[in-house]
C-alpha cells in the first residue's frame, strides 16, 4: 500500500504528531516489527567486546551525565 501524505503542506508539529502515532502503533505490536540483520551482528560484536573486557556497562544516570558532559 502506498500512502501519499501532503508533507509540503504539513507543519513540523503535524509531521511529529504523525510520526508519534505511527510509532505508538508499531510499539503495540513489536513482534510484527522485523529486526534488521545488523542488529544481531552489533549485539554479537558488543558481547564479544564485553567478554574481552574492552567495554563495560554503565548505570543509566552515569551514562546520561557522561553524555551531557561530552556535549558541552
Amino acid at each position: 500500500m502506498q500512502i501519499a501524505l501532503p508533507l509540503k503542506k504539513m507543519t513540523t508539529q503535524d509531521k511529529l504528531r504523525a510520526l508519534g502515532e505511527i510509532w505508538d502503533d508499531l510499539a503495540h505490536n513489536p513482534d510484527q516489527v522485523p529486526d534488521p540483520a545488523w542488529h544481531g551482528e552489533e549485539l554479537k560484536a558488543r558481547e564479544e567486546r564485553l567478554t574481552k573486557g574492552l567495554t563495560h556497562f554503565s548505570d543509566w544516570a552515569e551514562a546520561k551525565q557522561r553524555i551531557r558532559e561530552q556535549t558541552r
